[in-house]
């Protein structure tokens, strides 16, 4: 029967509670890129839901890019001020920026309907509010400190 090998007693504990894969380095980059690709890819969708299969004009492409950098910079403004935030206030702001980033994207399809762009834009932000309260509330205690 195959056994695996012994560790002393003090590396066993130390990696306890700890799942971090990447470096210190990578978490740090990952905080700059994750918004900037995701910014990148919500411009895009912008501009492809404003020109409905039309050409692709510099006007086009303008709002898509400067949508992008406006959600990008919400969402790394997100990621730096959120943490510090009670709990409920932290799955809030989650969700804020979730749903109406999903309402601007469906209101910019031709004749979607602004109450159609609202319902959908509230259901999506009420979904990411239960479920980023969930993660926090499961996660944190009362003060907003990270439970292992």
């Amino acid at each position: 029967m195959a056994h695996t090998a012994s560790r002393p007693r003090a590396a066993i504990e130390q990696r306890a509670g700890t799942t971090d894969v990447f470096s210190a380095r990578t978490h740090k980059a990952a905080k700059v890129v994750v918004p900037v690709l995701l910014g990148v890819v919500y411009g895009y969708w912008v501009a492809a839901n404003r020109r409905y299969g039309g050409p692709i004009t510099v006007e086009n492409f303008l709002y898509g890019f400067f949508a992008g950098v406006v959600f990008s910079l919400l969402f790394m403004a997100l990621l730096a001020l959120a943490p510090r935030m009670r709990r409920e206030l932290h799955a809030a702001l989650w969700a804020a920026l979730i749903g109406s980033a999903i309402g601007f994207l469906i209101i910019q399809a031709p004749s979607p309907g602004v109450l159609r762009s609202a319902a959908l834009g509230l259901a999506v932000a009420a979904g990411v509010f239960l479920t980023m309260f969930y993660r926090f509330y499961t996660h944190e205690d009362a003060q907003g400190h990270r439970v292992r």
